[in-house]
């Protein structure tokens, strides 16, 4: 995507934040009745704009990170999300909608606003839902960090998926689900154009970087993550990726 992309899309508001920020403490009331959220490193979040990017398990990876984060997330969501009874809720609680199988200048606007006011930008660069290891991974963040100039934070989220469960289980009755923030990856922001070698180059390091991250979180908590999903529990996911599908 290029600076003209950007500059032709159609003007997009900054995603609204009143419930991310008036409705984090009662719904975290509410989810601790059914389940422990610990967070960890939650002193490596910096001040000032921010991309969250965390590895995906489960169904309720987003939803914890927004709730009990440091700070507000905005997490690029995936379009079918929105459809039905969740769009209302994402829209309020400040989630950006994204088309992942098309260039999708909107959901890159939104991104840029939220990091322009200080606010932090959630991406999962898995793609959707797995094993958590990382095996996948896309281009969105360290293309965000490219263009912005702002650091991004590895998150590893464990406990959200049972081993053997569903994409679409939520973490079991009196579990216990940890966040733990590592080091932020710093990079400087690249003026236009940006190459895709340049992109790729990016996402590979922060990847490497997440990596040494996710080895650490599992050292500090003494879990694993919960493999993969079951067979034929499967989602298409666009070739975007820089290691396995599409690289």
């Amino acid at each position: 995507m290029n600076e003209l992309a950007l500059r032709g899309a159609a003007e997009v508001p900054h995603p609204t934040r009143w419930l991310l920020r008036a409705g984090r403490p009662a719904v975290r009331a509410l989810v601790r009745r059914r389940i422990a959220v610990l967070v960890h490193g939650a002193e490596n979040h910096p001040v000032g704009p921010a991309i969250v990017a965390a590895n995906h398990i489960g169904w309720a990876d987003g939803p914890l990170l927004a709730i009990f984060g440091p700070r507000p997330v905005h997490a690029l969501t995936k379009a079918e999300m929105f459809a039905g009874a969740m769009g209302p809720f994402l829209r309020c609680s400040g989630q950006i909608r994204l088309d992942r199988f098309n260039v999708d200048p909107g959901a890159v606007r939104a991104c840029v606003r939220v990091l322009e006011a200080d606010g932090v930008v959630g991406v999962f660069p898995e793609g959707h839902r797995g094993a958590g290891d990382l095996t996948r991974f896309h281009r969105g963040a360290a293309y965000l960090a490219l263009l912005t100039g702002s650091p991004v934070v590895p998150v590893t989220v464990l406990g959200t998926r049972a081993p053997g469960a569903g994409s679409s289980s939520l973490p079991p009755r009196g579990g216990q689900v940890e966040l733990v923030y590592g080091a932020p990856w710093a990079t400087e922001a690249v003026p236009w154009p940006r190459t895709k070698q340049q992109v790729a180059a990016s996402s590979l390091a922060l990847r490497d970087h997440m990596l040494t991250e996710l080895a650490a979180a599992l050292r500090l908590t003494g879990r694993s993550l919960p493999g993969p999903l079951p067979p034929g529990d499967t989602e298409d996911d666009p070739n975007t990726g820089v290691v396995e599908q599409g690289a």
